[in-house]
């Protein structure tokens, strides 16, 4: 691995100037070159100034002191280190929660005014009868009820929910059913399209609260009524850091979705990584784009900005560049979390788009959701002027584990360096059961020291499942990776995506990579396909980029392009051009269903699949 170039900005940044004689960052040599960063041209000082000096000294129950806990020891909620130790002290009328509609509109929320309606909704809900460890599920757009809704229902002690809104009505009812769900909280066109005619198949469900309905219905409640009937005074209950507060749902390749447990304690690790994973600042204004459906939007969207009490941007519009680009501008966003689906969306409609945006105050750019491919962390350098920081973890960890941080050099396709307080190895699994460190630089599975404190609890119902997970103190992640030299991770791919071809291993991501480098390619997919002499041949599914069309000399182009950055051995032999990739609802490209597709197999759980064109 070179590391012999730095970041070219169009701007000042935290990044240092390239010389005139290297080659562009967008040539195909662009992952092998490392971004440098400049200590004394960071606008704001990292959080993580000393990677090194950090982790050598770092322990949880110290990061633990970060955060307040209930008052008089009476233990450590989520909902109170985010919202009610800011509403009653210096940050009571800074803005929480800026809100901005699908047609523009904004609506502010300050700690204070967050703080009362959070504790009506809690009102409300034990006015219902509700109690703690029932199951609240929370069906709704990106509006302000449904920050108020999650956090209102974990000051209940309630196990919470929020459910993408653009889910159909089967993946909802089968999470309602996992979860036990008594309370619902949705709109009534909600409601009336995807719940109402499946309600039989949810004995437990008790309440359904519409946010937008006047008056109460036939087996609803009306949000207003509920809460505006309620106090906005409410005492927290002794919450121990052990009680369970988000249920998330993860996909598997078959059967039904799993249900994810985190407690209390998963606002100690919340809070960390957005120290240094994210390196939030006093007066802030960040911008997570997940949706609070997903994990990322829960822990980045929802939780992390507000226990360090900076503003939360939150749009309720989905991807639109020239809307997204004019956020960033008008609301002066200074750290932002995005995906490689949106990274790669942005790419295809090039830098220019960009120009007549004024995105001076961005400082820090971050990615998540699926590995971040090398040339977008360089575009990200090249048009927005600060590479995009990739990071990763998944929704058993509850938060980051391994990110780019801030002031330390980016491997552009590097996942980073793991957490202060993560220790993170690549591992093979044994016979009996254990497992064995591998050498540096080689491949195997992704494994990582339990004891965090967002680390999942179980997966709800299947403890035999989550047992699987583990191997000793070790959790197995499947996900396959190697570790240079440096300390930097690199990702693999799945371990059931691996390909094995005439002898060799290989990863889907290192092929869909360089693939990606061709400037006609904008997104690639690669799956393994049975061959009788090789056991698998590589197949490359690509969406090309505005202003090129398929044809058998552009395939030759690919080809061939593969094969000059690979070699014979790993690029692939065949290649079919699509016009979308299928994806998950959070924006992950689905291989394994690419693959069910390929071979006419059972397509498995399609519950998060967005739609696609075959």
């Amino acid at each position: 691995m070179l590391n012999n170039g730095a970041c070219r900005c169009s701007r000042g940044g935290a990044c240092g100037p390239r010389s005139e004689t290297e080659a562009p960052l967008s040539d195909n040599a662009a992952r092998y070159v490392t971004i440098q960063k400049d200590p004394a041209s960071f606008a704001v000082p990292p959080n993580l100034a000393d990677y090194r000096a950090v982790c050598a000294t770092f322990n949880w129950e110290a990061a633990r002191a970060g955060l307040s806990g209930l008052p008089h020891g009476r233990g450590l909620n989520i909902a109170y280190e985010a919202v009610d130790r800011h509403a009653y002290g210096p940050r009571a009328d800074r803005v929480a929660l800026r809100c901005i509609s699908k047609t523009g509109e904004r609506r502010d929320v300050t700690y204070r005014e967050l703080a009362a309606s959070t504790n009506r909704f809690a009102n409300g809900l034990r006015s219902l009868g509700v109690k703690a460890e029932d199951g609240v599920f929370v069906l709704l757009g990106r509006v302000p009820e449904l920050y108020i809704a999650v956090l209102g229902a974990l000051k209940m002690k309630c196990v919470v929910t929020p459910l993408f809104s653009a889910f159909g009505p089967e993946p909802i009812a089968t999470r309602m059913e996992i979860g036990d769900a008594r309370v619902l909280v949705t709109t009534e066109a909600l409601y009336r399209r995807k719940v109402e005619a499946l309600r039989g198949r949810l004995p437990k469900l008790e309440w359904v609260i519409l946010v937008n309905a006047e008056e109460d219905g036939e087996g609803t409640r009306s949000w207003r009524k509920l809460t505006q009937a309620a106090s906005d005074a409410f005492e927290i209950a002794p919450t121990d850091p052990q009680d369970t507060a988000l249920l998330h749902f993860t996909s598997g390749t078959t059967g039904r979705p799993k249900g994810v447990i985190h407690v209390h304690e998963a606002v100690v690790t919340h809070y960390a990584t957005g120290l240094y994973a994210l390196d939030l600042h006093d007066n802030d204004r960040f911008w997570c784009t997940a949706d609070p459906g997903w994990v990322t939007g829960t822990s980045y969207g929802v939780i992390a900005p507000l226990t360090h009490g900076v503003t939360n941007i939150v749009v309720e519009a989905e991807f639109d560049a020239p809307t997204w680009y004019g956020v960033l501008a008008r609301e002066r966003v200074t750290v932002w979390y995005t995906a490689p689906t949106a990274i790669r969306m942005m790419m295809k409609l090039g830098a220019d788009a960009l120009k007549d945006y004024d995105l001076s105050a961005l400082r820090f750019a971050a990615s998540v959701g699926e590995p971040l491919n090398a040339e977008a962390v360089v575009w990200g350098a090249e048009a927005f002027g600060l590479p995009f920081h990739d990071n990763w973890w998944q929704t058993e960890t509850g938060g980051i584990m391994i990110a780019n941080f801030a002031s330390m050099d980016i491997k552009p396709g590097s996942m980073g360096r793991p957490l202060p307080g993560i220790e993170a190895g690549i591992v093979r699994r044994k016979a009996d059961g254990g497992v064995e460190m591998v050498n540096t630089d080689q491949e195997g599975e992704l494994a990582l020291k339990s004891g965090w404190p967002s680390m999942m609890r179980g997966y709800l119902h299947e403890e035999a499942r989550y047992r699987k997970c583990f191997a000793g103190e070790w959790y197995l992640t499947g996900d396959l990776a190697r570790c240079d030299s440096d300390g930097y991770f690199w990702f693999v791919g799945r371990a059931d995506d691996v390909i094995k071809s005439s002898g060799h291993l290989i990863g889907p991501f290192e092929v869909e990579s360089a693939l990606m480098e061709h400037p006609a390619v904008a997104e690639a997919a690669v799956i393994g396909k049975p061959d009788p002499i090789a056991g698998e041949i590589v197949k490359a599914f690509i969406a090309l980029k505005l202003g090129f069309e398929s044809s058998e000399p552009m395939r030759k182009e690919l080809l061939g392009h593969a094969r000059k950055r690979l070699g014979a051995a790993v690029a692939p032999k065949e290649i079919e051009f699509r016009a979308n990739l299928p994806k998950t609802r959070s924006g992950k490209i689905m291989r394994r269903l690419l693959k069910a597709r390929e071979l006419g197999l059972p397509e498995g759980d399609l519950s998060t699949l967005e739609s696609d064109e075959r």
